[in-house]
């Protein structure tokens, strides 16, 4: 999981930068579509739903625009459209392997702009599960390092069920199972942490390491991928060198 602090760092960075763009409103809302169509729009009685809405209010997102987003996942409204969630899969240069996190309403729309990403980059798609076996979903949580103190997340991350804990300096992540994400942030929210962040993240079994300026061809990609208005992530196999990481985060 080493390899995973440096993707958090690079998405921190994007993050600032989606939200110059207004793109955190459109992903936070998809987000509380699906959680609210999944487990109704109690956000008591629906885990992942509180917690999105948290997200939300965090993003400083418009009451109004929180409750339009709910009741599209719940069918209420005259917006409740239908949404898929999709994984596409397929290759970047270099061999690559790429997941993309797609939640749209139009399907067609929607693989036509991956493929295409693909097609003009040098990869390709893949067939379903020519991808997918070679990572795993895992939780991934977000703590403010200013608000915590590292041992004491660890003490209490392990106790609940975590699988990893990492100190970025900035940040504090902390992985979990995939059904355990909701329930440990929401621990860690009650002992007075910052949740900056959860999410459900593809982690690959094992990275691929190119020399930097193939990572930084193979990471172009990924961003023209996540700029996509359908995509909510994108995960690689790829090991990004603290070179890389250096001139990603100066770019």
């Amino acid at each position: 999981m080493s390899g995973h602090s440096k993707w958090s760092t690079i998405k921190r960075k994007k993050g600032a930068e989606d939200a110059k763009r207004g793109k955190v409103f459109t992903r936070i809302a998809r987000e509380l579509t699906m959680a609210a169509r999944q487990g109704g729009g109690e956000p008591d009685m629906n885990p992942a739903l509180r917690m999105a809405m948290d997200k939300a209010k965090a993003a400083n997102m418009p009451k109004d625009n929180i409750e339009r987003a709910i009741q599209r996942g719940t069918g209420e409204g005259a917006d409740a459209a239908a949404l898929e969630e999709i994984t596409y899969e397929g290759y970047a240069p270099h061999g690559v392997a790429v997941l993309v996190d797609v939640v749209t309403d139009n399907k067609n729309r929607a693989l036509a702009e991956v493929k295409h990403v693909f097609s003009k980059s040098g990869g390709n798609m893949a067939s379903v599960g020519s991808v997918s076996w070679q990572f795993e979903q895992k939780g991934l949580i977000t703590l403010d390092a200013e608000e915590a103190d590292f041992d004491e997340v660890f003490l209490l991350a392990a106790e609940s069920g975590a699988e990893d804990v990492e100190d970025e300096g900035e940040a504090i992540s902390v992985v979990t199972p995939r059904e355990e994400l909701a329930a440990i942030a929401q621990m860690l929210k009650d002992n007075g942490y910052v949740v900056e962040d959860f999410e459900l993240t593809w982690v690959a079994k094992n990275e691929v390491s190119l020399d930097t300026n193939e990572t930084l061809k193979v990471m172009g990609v990924i961003e023209k991928l996540e700029d996509l208005d359908d995509v909510q992530a994108v995960s690689s196999n790829l090991h990004i060198s603290e070179e890389a990481l250096e001139s990603l985060t100066a770019a």
